[in-house]
């Protein structure tokens, strides 16, 4: 499998557990703590097989840069969380910042 799909598919399982995180209340309702614990595993699972072939600062850095701006999207679309100008322009340097590191950057696998 892709090592961008796995990575992909460990932010993915990653924004899942962070938004149920939201829901679980403190641990205290189950079935979102569940999803919370098994999309975690599955998240950490999944970024661990990208690191035998994306370097660990560099995927962590989209790891985390995608997770941000999705979990902001999420909160804004499902939570009704406020988004003013600062935070979008914040989110868009974000986004710049995975494209440089993906299209100009030698230290990422192709």
């Amino acid at each position: 499998m892709s090592h961008w799909l796995l990575l992909v598919l460990a932010i993915l399982a990653e924004v899942i557990g962070t938004s149920c995180l939201k829901l679980a209340a403190g641990f205290t309702r189950p079935l979102p703590s569940l999803v919370v614990i098994v999309s975690y595993l599955l998240a950490f699972y999944l970024l661990s097989l990208t690191l035998r072939t994306i370097p660990v600062g560099i995927a962590y850095a989209v790891w985390s840069g995608v997770g941000i701006v999705l979990i902001a999207l999420i909160g804004w679309l499902v939570f009704g969380q406020a988004l003013d100008l600062p935070a979008i322009v914040g989110m868009g340097l974000i986004i710049a910042g995975v494209a440089v590191l993906n299209l100009f950057s030698t230290a990422m696998p192709r």
